[in-house]
């Protein structure tokens, strides 16, 4: 196997989730700056243009990082799961990652896309610029919201640190260093950020 891999949030969550397994795969770098994701051959093997894309030894190509991370983790049950070794469980960590996914890390990926990154991606998808203020701010309410669900828990599933985490803090950290950064009123996601970024794989 060997993952197509990028700068931006969504290959390092994959990179992450990698480290957490003690997974290592070679990587290929796709330059996203350059455009080379959305030329062929790259859109022969991963039509949506995006990265990661994880190529099986048998060539069958996987991108959508939640598909990639949980194959990964269904491949490698010699290490922890990070999705749930119960149905229950399993469940909770979709729930969660769908609720992270398209409630903060879609809006707040978007309201960076329409504003601060506009000149890199107008003439690759459809931008609205008039709708990153309110795209960024929809992100912040939710995660004052999940701010609020965080107390007394360490991680987002409860003590269980899951694909929900990893997804959550690579958005949340990379960021917040361009236009969104997380508000220190947010005591509880303030304090999870903290604990996730000293974690190994944090740095993968």
């Amino acid at each position: 196997m060997r993952l197509y891999n990028s700068i931006g949030p969504n290959p390092k969550v994959v990179r992450m989730f990698m480290k957490e397994k003690g997974i290592e795969l070679p990587l290929v770098e796709v330059d996203l700056r350059g455009g080379e994701n959305r030329r062929e051959p790259y859109l022969a093997k991963n039509p949506s243009g995006q990265s990661p894309a994880l190529e099986l030894d048998d060539g069958t190509i996987l991108a959508e990082i939640t598909a990639i991370c949980e194959y990964l983790d269904d491949t490698h049950k010699n290490t922890p799961s990070l999705i749930g070794d119960t149905p229950q469980q399993r469940a909770e960590t979709h729930m969660w990652t769908r609720r992270v996914d398209l409630n903060i890390c879609e809006p707040m990926a978007n309201g960076f896309r329409f504003a601060e990154g506009l000149k890199m991606f107008e003439n690759r998808i459809r931008c609205i610029p008039e709708a990153a203020a309110g795209l960024k701010a929809t992100a912040q309410e939710k995660l004052a919201w999940l701010d609020k669900l965080l107390e007394g828990k360490q991680f987002i599933a409860g003590d269980r640190f899951t694909l929900a985490d990893v997804l959550l803090f690579c958005f949340v950290d990379f960021f917040a260093g361009v236009g969104q950064p997380i508000d220190p009123a947010l005591k509880n996601i303030v304090a999870w950020h903290a604990r996730v970024k000293a974690r190994p794989s944090a740095s993968a």
